[in-house]
């Protein structure tokens, strides 16, 4: 599990994001790059880094899936994603 401290701030950043969204969208159709550089950094769509949904881990990450490695293996083994099944030969 990821520290609460990095899940929160990704949630911050999430909020922040969706907040801007308009905003950064009609200024960079207006071509008012001024005017972008004054937003929040945080609200920027490129700060966001994929995490697990299950477990909050960054790295190892099946954009596929929303899940991490480890968490896709047990779920797979398990049966709960759909589609996947262990290979055995």
């Amino acid at each position: 599990m990821a520290k609460t401290s990095q899940l929160a701030r990704q949630k911050k950043r999430e909020k922040l994001v969706a907040k801007f969204a308009a905003k950064r969208a009609a200024l960079k159709a207006a071509g008012e790059f001024d005017a972008l550089q004054k937003l929040p950094r945080n609200a920027s769509p490129v700060r966001l880094k994929n995490r697990c949904t299950i477990s909050g881990r960054s790295r190892g990450y099946l954009r596929a899936f929303g899940l991490s490695r480890i968490q896709f293996r047990e779920l797979a083994r398990e049966g709960k994603v759909p589609g996947v099944k262990k290979a055995s030969w």
